[in-house]
């Protein structure tokens, strides 16, 4: 990452599926910012099903320990860390000043903590391609914020000091500077970037 950018602020969120995210940059104003780039990223080999859901077998199934999982496993590292550096990589060519990045995940919950086999399994995989971003990001020098979807209308109240229908109605309007889809996962991604820049930018933050 070149460190030496002195364009507008930016910031970069994510919102997590299974193998790939929805990945928006916002620049500017922490009051009132632009999409600078929207597009979908892989976080893992599209020639490689298997490693969309590495720690299945099938359905209801978890793979077993050992070498295919090693390989899968070390795949979704490789290449998702390579797909999320590029597009840091290009923010920083198009002249943006990348302040950090935001992550919104499904749950936060450790998965040795959930009983049910199934579900502890998309908890570990969706574990896995959050920290392929976190790493991906640190290896940019950038820090990496973490919200649970269902906290963005209180983080934005907090952080951006408006409340979280009239972030989303913002949000909402950015589809028609936007090409390609504007679906829920583009919009959440949007909010993480925004309170990335809100924080970065100093906006006075509201106390519980």
């Amino acid at each position: 990452m070149n460190r030496g950018q002195t364009g507008p602020g930016a910031a970069v969120g994510f919102a997590v599926k299974s193998g790939w995210a929805a990945a928006v940059a916002l620049a500017g104003s922490p009051t009132s910012p632009t999409v600078a780039d929207s597009r979908r990223v892989d976080l893992c080999d599209p020639t490689l099903p298997e490693s969309r859901q590495p720690y299945h077998a099938g359905f209801s199934t978890a793979r077993e320990s050992g070498p295919e999982l090693d390989r899968l496993l070390e795949s979704v590292q490789r290449f998702g860390m390579k797909s999320v550096g590029n597009l840091l990589e290009q923010c920083a060519a198009d002249g943006l000043r990348l302040v950090g990045v935001g992550l919104v995940a499904g749950s936060l919950v450790d998965p040795d903590t959930i009983g049910n086999s199934h579900i502890r399994i998309h908890a570990m995989e969706g574990r896995l391609f959050r920290s392929v971003i976190e790493r991906a990001a640190a290896e940019n020098n950038l820090s990496c914020a973490t919200w649970r979807e269902r906290d963005l209308d209180i983080a934005a109240t907090e952080v951006i000091g408006r409340g979280g229908q009239s972030v989303r109605t913002a949000v909402a309007s950015f589809k028609d500077s936007v090409k390609g889809p504007w679906r829920a996962e583009q919009k959440a991604a949007t909010i993480a970037a925004w309170l990335v820049l809100a924080k970065a930018g100093g906006l006075p933050q509201r106390s519980r």
